[in-house]
């Protein structure tokens, strides 16, 4: 467990300000801490339709991802981690970045009722190792907290 960005996040959530701050702050450690090309939320407002783009860090993304389909849809759909060593031999990948190899996508889930997810790619084969799987869960904790936030504004 990455420790050190554990604290990096704690310390950066600053409850006066807007929910869309944190977040940012939230990839952005993310992004300079592991050798990923890409970290984002996509948020789940249009129920069992498609997951919109939100805050992001790395190259242009796909803005709407159907419900159920590709990494992140079928994260949504299915309301678990998915870690996915080759993200080439993932039936229905959706290659929004055809140089990503591997993909991590955690649900952020608030009273039962899904939010968003939190969405990691690689460059490498089977990037994503327990650990970092592990460290991402608790850090996907403050993005649903502050998800949440957005919800009840």
């Amino acid at each position: 467990m990455n420790k050190i960005l554990l604290q990096q996040c704690q310390s950066i959530i600053d409850p006066t300000l807007p929910p869309i701050s944190n977040i940012s702050n939230l990839l952005a450690v993310i992004f300079y801490t592991y050798d990923i090309n890409w970290v984002g939320i996509y948020d789940y407002t249009d129920k069992h339709s498609s997951l919109t783009l939100g805050p992001f860090q790395g190259k242009v993304a796909c803005t709407r991802i159907p419900y159920g389909h590709g990494v992140v849809g079928t994260c949504a759909k299915e309301k678990h981690v998915l870690c996915v060593d080759d993200v080439h031999t993932f039936t229905g990948h959706i290659a929004c970045d055809s140089n990503t190899n591997s993909e991590l996508v955690i649900p952020l889930i608030h009273d039962d009722q899904l939010l968003g997810v939190l969405d990691l790619d690689s460059l490498h084969l089977s990037y994503f190792s327990k650990e970092i799987q592990s460290t991402m869960e608790r850090v996907a904790v403050y993005f649903t907290d502050e998800l949440s936030r957005c919800k009840h504004v």
